[in-house]
């Protein structure tokens, strides 16, 4: 499987938000702006919201191969990702001096996690009929632009990228998945546990537990675009600022991340 072709389908907003109206039944929420409305229910619980603005093109339900291609196609991203954080943990707890030992039982604990959602995504494709996709091959460098597993700094620095990614990419594709409400709910379950891990790793690196605006902390600018749009104050419509200001009205609503976005993020690291 080619992943970054993979990925590249998952990132059009169109494909998204057509398998997000399907699989759940969103109506009329074309007036918010695709992005604006589905962060206004970021575990894509859109039957909760509707709106009086003129609704799409009804499209087709999907069906058979297509609807199981749709939810595999997602769980392959996923594993992708679960592929990625594994890997790094692993070599940053295999390399000599490089972890302090008073951060070392985080870092296994975080690995072992990982480890089990390799495993489960793996076990869950096979048993849907699908063949999971290889572990690509990695660069943790960058092309020479990180060096984590020398300078400790720069393994928590891009520890703290992955996970606050894969937080935003899994609700970015819980719509693609709703169609198997066990795999739902084990998707949902990993999601919180990534969550987890980001809050845990950013006080590790004495930030927030959670995002303010579109600032990931003290992050070097290469990290960007992991926290693009996190800024946004608007929630179906409710400025979420009004009462406590922007930074809070912000931190208060995690937003999704696009498939072109977590290609563009993990294409950095795939050789």
């Amino acid at each position: 499987m080619n992943i970054l072709r993979l990925l590249d389908k998952l990132s059009h907003d169109k494909f998204f938000t057509t398998e997000a109206s399907r699989l759940e039944t969103l109506t009329n929420i074309s007036s918010f702006g695709k992005k604006a409305a589905t962060a206004a229910v970021p575990l894509g619980l859109g039957t909760l919201m509707a709106t009086s603005a003129k609704a799409e093109t009804p499209k087709p339900v999907l069906t058979g191969t297509a609807l199981k291609s749709t939810l595999t196609d997602a769980l392959q991203l996923a594993l992708v990702l679960e592929y990625l954080e594994n890997e790094y943990y692993s070599i940053g707890l295999s390399t000599p001096g490089l972890i302090p030992n008073a951060d070392r039982t985080v870092f296994m604990q975080i690995s072992k996690h990982e480890s089990a959602h390799v495993s489960f995504l793996k076990s869950t494709l096979t048993s849907l009929g699908t063949t999971p996709g290889n572990k690509p091959t990695f660069d943790f460098t960058a092309s020479g632009n990180f060096m984590p597993f020398t300078d400790y700094n720069q393994f928590l620095i891009l520890a703290q990228a992955f996970e606050d990614t894969g937080v935003r990419a899994y609700k970015g594709q819980a719509g693609n998945v709703m169609s198997n409400k066990v795999v739902l709910q084990a998707a949902l379950q990993i999601h919180s546990v990534e969550a987890r891990h980001a809050s845990q790793v950013r006080r590790m690196r004495a930030n927030k537990g959670w995002i303010e605006l579109a600032d990931g902390g003290n992050m070097p600018s290469a990290t960007n675009p992991v926290y693009a749009g996190e800024d946004n104050t608007n929630q179906a419509g409710y400025n979420t600022g009004t009462l406590f200001g922007a930074a809070a009205g912000s931190a208060a609503y995690d937003e999704i991340l696009s498939g072109s976005d977590a290609q563009a993020i993990a294409s950095l690291f795939i050789v």
